[in-house]
């Protein structure tokens, strides 16, 4: 079983005081890490300027004890994720305020020369880190027991410099035949011409994983669920192979979210989502998170701030406000998707449901292993061919014909006319992508309103 979210007191530095800015090395000041005990704490750098204002409040931190009183419990992720960023707010607005600037004044010579040498400062320039950037990755950094974290303009910006940052010409990646179509260029076409080399295997066989990492290798990237068809990684077990092979482990967790998986617990090093995704949520912002241990991050700002895979302040505030009712979106999202499952598991038309929520999945039991809840992406693959699915797709009222997932919205996709532009017959026939496949991604619309919608769909084919 995977061991429950746990976010522990923040210690002593817990009350922000709001005469002084104080931030550590790493990009979030997270529960998860012992060293960050507040200013002047060993192992971390701090920049101290005093800001005059006219009236002063401290904002306590949700998960720091009054001194004397019995250990709080720590909050639940739906406490979390709205006052688990409360220790860097400011001023007296209840949402933080947008800060529209590309870079930010400093108050004497000696202040901007501590701005300039600390390594993602909020308030120095906007690429190097910006205020929502560093209350964004807290949260998440929260949510995944991660050290430290990064806002990206993407989640192919996280990916990219995730792996530009750690891994250089004559490196050897592991990574799984089914991933994210953006990863797969990146590894097949981008990174190729730079000396890297990657070999792709069967996510769903860990022996698969033993026999390449027999030989040494610098990362391996994983992906569960994947998409579109939801097969499953053994996080655990590929987590300890490439760890003994001296590998770095990197997953994409943007299809299960925090919410229902957790890899860092499990071995990961590093993970990454597309917050474009569950993490907004309302399908209008574009950006990526990653989170890890405070090291790599560093190593990932510093390429980051190269390649200029800067999120805007709007974005990020967009993403922030969609982070806080993450949760409840994701229980609605996991119930919706578990109903429609099975209903339409049920109909003549349907050959198969790929979700790892169903009994009739091949890896039920490791879905139940390590996730809580099991996402609100499916696979359903017709009794039917390309034309009849196509008009399937297209018939549907209340599920959307759009590109994405992880939105309020239901949306729908035919995978083989989706990723016709990108892999050949022979690269679909591989990543499981049939003719009669399509994705199906659950939104917040009534489970029998969702059901009732698609099996008129399916009831047109006849």
């Amino acid at each position: 079983m995977i061991p429950p979210l746990l976010v522990p007191s923040y210690g002593p530095s817990a009350f922000w005081h709001k005469d002084t800015f104080v931030t550590p090395i790493a990009a979030c000041p997270c529960p998860h890490a012992d060293r960050m005990r507040g200013p002047g704490a060993d192992g971390t750098i701090t920049a101290a300027t005093p800001r005059p204002r006219a009236t002063r409040r401290r904002v306590r931190d949700p998960a720091m004890n009054d001194p004397g009183s019995p250990p709080l419990r720590p909050p639940h992720p739906e406490t979390l994720l709205l006052h688990g960023d409360d220790p860097l707010h400011e001023g007296a607005s209840l949402t933080p305020p947008i800060p529209w600037s590309a870079t930010f004044v400093a108050d004497d010579a000696d202040a901007f020369a501590r701005m300039a040498s600390q390594p993602m400062h909020p308030r120095y320039y906007t690429r190097y880190g910006n205020p929502l950037h560093q209350r964004v990755a807290r949260l998440v950094c929260g949510l995944e027991g991660a050290e430290a974290g990064l806002a990206t303009a993407s989640g192919m910006g996280a990916i990219a410099c995730v792996a530009m940052a750690l891994l250089s010409a004559g490196d050897r990646v592991v990574a799984q035949r089914n991933h994210y179509m953006g990863t797969t260029r990146l590894l097949s076409d981008v990174l190729a011409r730079f000396g890297v080399h990657t070999v792709f295997v069967d996510q769903t066989d860990a022996d698969a994983f033993a026999r390449e990492l027999e030989r040494p290798a610098a990362m391996v990237l994983l992906e569960s669920p994947t998409n579109p068809d939801c097969s499953l990684t053994d996080l655990a077990a590929v987590a300890a192979l490439a760890h003994a092979a001296g590998a770095t482990v990197v997953v994409d967790n943007t299809f299960a979210t925090p919410l229902n998986q957790r890899p860092i617990p499990l071995g990961a090093d590093l993970v990454v989502h597309s917050a474009t995704k569950y993490l907004g949520g309302h399908h209008d912002l574009t950006a990526g998170v990653v989170v890890g241990d405070a090291a790599r991050i560093r190593a990932v700002w510093d390429t980051q701030i190269v390649l200029g895979a800067t999120l805007s302040p709007m974005d990020a505030w967009l993403l922030l406000r969609g982070l806080r009712t993450l949760a409840v979106r994701v229980e609605r999202i996991n119930a919706t998707a578990l109903t429609v499952a099975r209903a339409l598991a049920a109909h003549p038309r349907i050959e198969q449901v790929s979700y790892p929520g169903l009994a009739s999945h091949p890896q039920h039991a490791l879905a139940r292993r390590q996730m809580r809840g099991f996402g609100g992406v499916m696979g359903l693959r017709l009794r039917a061919g390309y034309a009849a699915t196509a008009r399937f797709v297209a018939g549907l009222s209340l599920a959307r014909h759009a590109v994405s997932l992880g939105g309020v919205d239901t949306l729908v996709v035919h995978a083989a006319a989706m990723w016709s532009g990108t892999l050949d017959d022979e690269g679909m026939r591989r990543a499981g992508i049939e003719p009669n496949l399509v994705r199906l991604s659950i939104g917040l619309e009534h489970a029998d309103d969702l059901v009732a919608d698609l099996q008129r769909g399916l009831d047109a084919l006849d």
